[in-house]
C-alpha cells in the first residue's frame, strides 16, 4: 500500500471515529441521560431512533445528488455540519432541542457513511477493498477503545453533556485536517456522465428516470445487497441500544465495569479488524462473512439471556459480542460497495446508508417498546430481543450469498 492510499485511509478512519462515537455515544450514556432527563425506555428508544431515522431521509435526498459533487467537498461540508448538531447537544435545555440538535448531527452522518465507502470504492481495487474496508472500519473499535470510557468518564466529572462537547470540538480539528490533506477526489464525475447517458438510453425501455429508486430495484444484486444491510441492522440494534443499561440495571456492573467493558471490547475488534479484512480478501467476502455471522449468534444468545454473575464472564460474553458485531460488517459492507459499478457507487451507497440508519433506527425504536422496566429499574424482555437479533442473523446469511461482485 503506497503512502498515498495510507495518508487517504488515516483521514477516512479518522473522520469515522467521530462519526461512529457521535452515533453511539447516547448509548453507554443511556444511565445517566434516563436518570437526569427521567426518560422512559421508549423515550429514549426514541432518542436513538432520531439519529437514525434521520439519516435515512437525508440518505434518500443525498442519492439524487451525491455522485455529482467531488467527494472532498462533500465529506468536509457535512462533516462541520455533524460537529454543529454534536455542539447543539452539548448545550440543549431540554429534551426537544436535544432531539432537534441528534437529528441535525444525523442527517449530516448518513451521507457521511456513504461518502465514506464510496471513496474506497473509487480509490481501491477488489483485491484491496477488504484491508481498506477493514482499517476504516477499526474506528469503531478506537471508538470504544478511547472514545466511550473517554466519555464515561467525562460524565463523572459532572455531566453527560461534557462528551457531547468534547467530540464536537474534536470533529472540528479534524475537519481542518482532511481539508487540507484529501486529494480533490472527483474522478468518479467521468463514470458518472457515462452512466448517466446510458440510462438515459434505456429510459425509453424501462419507462423509469435516471435518478429512479428503480434503478437499482429492478437489479436484483442490489436488491439483495439492501437486505443485507437490512437484515444486519435489525440483528444488531435489537440489542445493541439497550446493552449499557442492561449491563447496570440487571447485572449490577458499575459504571467503571461498564467503561471497561468497552475498553476491553474495542481493543478486540480493533486487534481484529484489519485480520478480518485480509481474510476476506483471501477467502472470499461472501464465505467469511457467513462463518463471522453465524459465530456470532451464540454471544448474542449469552448476553441477553444473562443472569446474575461474575463480571469476569460478562467481560468474556461482551467481548465476543462486540468482536463479531464489528468483524461481520467488514466482509458485509465490502459486498456492498462491490455490488455496483463507480458510476452509480455513491448514489447507490447513499441509498444503502439510508435503509441502514432507517433499518437501525426502526429496530432501536421497536426494541424500546418491547423493552420494559421492572419495579427496581430492571429492563424485562431483553431475552427476547436476543433472540429476535438470532433470526435476522440467520436470514441475513441466506442474503448475502445471494450478492455477487461488480467490477470496476
Amino acid at each position: 500500500m503506497t503512502l498515498r492510499e495510507r495518508i487517504l485511509l488515516l483521514t477516512l478512519a479518522a473522520v469515522q471515529f467521530v462519526h461512529v462515537l457521535d452515533s453511539l455515544i447516547v448509548m453507554p450514556l443511556a444511565p445517566e441521560m434516563m436518570k437526569d432527563l427521567m426518560l422512559t425506555t421508549g423515550q429514549f428508544g426514541a432518542l436513538v431512533s432520531t439519529y437514525s431515522l434521520s439519516a435515512a431521509v437525508a440518505g434518500l435526498l443525498g442519492a439524487f445528488t451525491l455522485d455529482h459533487f467531488g467527494r472532498k467537498k462533500a465529506l468536509v461540508v457535512l462533516f462541520i455540519g455533524l460537529c454543529l448538531g454534536t455542539f447543539v447537544c452539548g448545550f440543549a435545555p431540554n429534551l426537544p432541542l436535544l432531539y432537534a440538535g441528534r437529528a441535525a448531527a444525523g442527517a449530516c452522518g448518513g451521507l457521511i457513511q456513504a461518502l465514506l465507502f464510496a471513496i474506497i470504492g473509487d480509490c481501491f481495487k477488489e483485491s484491496k477493498r477488504g484491508l481498506a474496508t477493514g482499517i476504516v472500519m477499526s474506528s469503531f473499535s478506537v471508538a470504544t477503545v478511547l472514545g466511550v470510557p473517554i466519555a464515561l468518564f467525562l460524565v463523572s466529572l459532572g455531566t453527560w453533556r461534557f462528551p457531547f462537547l468534547a467530540l464536537a470540538v474534536l470533529g472540528f480539528l479534524i475537519a481542518v485536517a482532511a481539508s487540507a490533506t484529501l486529494p480533490p477526489l472527483r474522478g468518479h464525475l467521468t463514470f458518472v456522465a457515462k452512466t448517466q447517458a446510458l440510462l438515459k438510453r434505456s429510459q425509453s425501455e424501462t419507462a423509469l428516470p435516471p435518478t429512479s429508486f428503480s434503478v437499482f430495484l429492478l437489479k436484483r444484486n442490489t436488491r439483495f445487497a439492501f437486505l443485507l444491510i437490512i437484515t444486519l441492522m435489525f440483528a444488531g440494534f435489537s440489542v445493541i441500544p439497550s446493552m449499557s443499561a442492561y449491563l447496570v440495571s440487571n447485572l449490577r456492573i458499575s459504571h467503571e465495569e461498564l467503561a471497561t467493558v468497552f475498553f476491553v471490547g474495542g481493543i478486540a475488534t480493533f486487534a481484529t479488524a484489519r485480520f478480518v479484512g485480509r481474510l476476506a480478501d483471501r477467502f472470499g467476502k461472501r464465505r467469511v462473512y457467513t462463518a463471522l455471522a453465524l459465530v456470532s449468534a451464540f454471544p448474542t444468545l449469552a448476553l441477553t439471556h444473562l443472569s446474575t454473575i461474575s463480571f469476569p464472564l460478562i467481560l468474556c460474553t461482551t467481548t465476543a459480542f462486540t468482536l463479531l458485531i464489528a468483524a461481520r460488517g467488514i466482509p458485509a459492507l465490502a459486498m456492498v460497495t462491490a455490488s455496483v459499478g463507480p458510476g452509480l457507487r455513491g448514489r447507490f451507497l447513499s441509498l444503502t446508508s439510508s435503509v441502514q440508519q432507517g433499518s437501525s433506527g426502526l429496530a432501536s425504536f421497536l426494541s424500546g417498546f418491547l423493552l420494559n422496566q421492572g419495579p427496581h429499574g430492571q429492563l424485562l424482555h431483553y431475552n427476547w430481543a436476543g433472540d429476535i437479533s438470532v433470526f435476522f442473523i440467520l436470514i441475513s446469511v441466506l442474503v448475502a450469498n445471494q450478492i455477487r461482485p461488480v467490477s470496476n
